[in-house]
């Protein structure tokens, strides 16, 4: 009897420290809560379910007039409608991900609509439907909050001109595309994470061959920690005015080059005369269209003229705009939308007012708009991405100080490229931080014989 008392307490003892274990790793680790108790759990619920589920869901169709007979006449039974088929399900340390292919009848959006309604039956935090070719879509489960705290994969490093700058809902990573999204837009008000955005892109690109071109009339007190990675700093709306000016110098010089050697691409040159990429990255850009005097208004039309020219022919030579504001719309004045035209890719943070994410997405993924009025205050660095096919998904960037910002833009300073035309804009690099000459904490001991 003692014995058995004995097992019991431990067991008890053992068991209620496994559950303190789990819980915690619930509320700490939620990818090691999911791989050891969520993904099973769900992978369960999945495979029980997934045929009633789909029928209550309205996603089964009438099965072919062969198989229609071949229940009736050969299996004798009644003829059922049919689910879509699983192809493939493959646990991740996210969620879940399914590949089903759709029966005549069905479309991705019918899924999609249908979501919200899967996301429940299956108890999952989020479903998400993505169109892997014709008749055939992924189903994204996540199995938890994983904007909740951020933590970017070790494989997302930026190369090639692609920086891994933030997290999506499904688990996957949002990154930053020059190639194919060559200029974007990021909208927010204060407070909602649009620096740390910024933040996180600058210190991705800080680590490649590229040129940082910053304009920060705010007197530069966003800019001026890159000022070790920047090839050129605007702090004024007239040192922009002239930067720009020399941008399209450059463009048109580069433009020049591509002639002579008969391609129509940067990247179709020979690497050893190709040109080094130049991102222009452009902070309140509000403060470039707003003049408090008359005679101020012709270097305003001349710097929105020539960033709607970079807008438009600058993709092809190299040259990219990363343009962030809390507003931008028609109110800013002329060549406001012919500018915001040319911004393909779009990122909205936490907003003040609709109409600052109808001017972001509007245009491009009206149904974003609601998902960007609905971001609460109190999670900073969440975001709507949208992109000029209509897609979109909610996204947050990890945590990046000022502080961790500037001490990689001083680590890979010697990255920075020498561009003649943009060397009189150099700015002042500042001495890095030592502690040589600081007083000694240990006190000293005479020496007595």
């Amino acid at each position: 009897m003692t014995d058995l008392t004995t097992v019991l307490e431990t067991a008890g003892a053992l068991g209620a420290a496994g559950g303190f274990g789990l819980g915690y790793a619930k509320v700490r680790a939620p990818r090691v809560f999911w791989s050891l108790v969520g993904l099973p759990v769900t992978l369960g619920r999945f495979t029980v379910t997934y045929g009633s589920t789909m029928d209550v869901c309205g996603l089964t169709v009438q099965p072919s007039r062969l198989r229609a007979f071949m229940a009736r006449n050969i299996a004798r039974r009644e003829v059922q409608p049919v689910p879509p088929k699983v192809r493939r399900v493959r646990g991740t340390s996210t969620g879940l991900r399914v590949t089903l292919r759709l029966p005549a009848g069905l479309e991705p959006a019918d899924v999609a609509a249908a979501s919200q309604r899967l996301r429940h039956a299956w108890g999952v935090h989020s479903v998400t439907v993505v169109e892997a070719k014709p008749g055939v879509v992924e189903l994204r489960m996540t199995g938890y909050d994983v904007l909740g705290r951020v933590r970017m994969p070790r494989s997302a490093k930026p190369a090639d001109m692609v920086i891994p700058v933030a997290l999506r809902d499904d688990g996957t990573v949002f990154a930053r595309d020059y190639r194919q999204v060559p200029h974007s837009l990021t909208l927010g008000a204060n407070q909602s994470g649009k620096s740390m955005y910024q933040r996180n892109l600058v210190t991705g690109l800080a680590k490649l061959p590229v040129g940082l071109v910053g304009i920060d009339c705010k007197r530069g007190v966003e800019h001026s920690s890159y000022a070790p990675r920047l090839s050129a700093l605007a702090t004024t709306p007239e040192q922009a005015a002239a930067v720009l000016d020399v941008l399209v110098a450059e463009m048109e010089d580069r433009f020049d080059l591509l002639n002579a050697y008969h391609v129509s691409d940067l990247w179709d040159l020979p690497a050893e005369v190709r040109p080094v990429p130049l991102v222009v990255l452009v902070d309140e850009v509000a403060e470039l269209f707003l003049v408090a005097a008359k005679k101020e208004e012709e270097r305003r039309d001349r710097m929105v003229m020539q960033m709607v020219r970079l807008g438009q022919m600058a993709r092809a030579i190299g040259i990219y705009l990363e343009v962030c504001g809390q507003r931008f719309g028609s109110e800013l004045g002329k060549g406001a939308t012919t500018l915001r035209a040319q911004l393909t890719g779009r990122v909205v943070h936490r907003v003040n007012d609709k109409q600052t994410a109808e001017m972001g997405l509007g245009d491009i993924a009206p149904d974003a708009v609601f998902a960007a009025t609905t971001i609460p205050a109190d999670r900073p660095g969440v975001a709507v991405a949208g992109d000029t096919s209509g897609g979109w998904s909610r996204i947050r960037t990890p945590e990046t100080s000022p502080a961790e910002a500037a001490a990689i833009c001083r680590e890979y300073g010697h990255l920075t490229p020498d561009v003649p035309a943009l060397a009189p804009f150099r700015p002042a690099v500042p001495a890095a931080p030592t502690t040589d000459d600081a007083p000694s904490l240990i006190k000293p001991r005479p020496v007595t014989d």
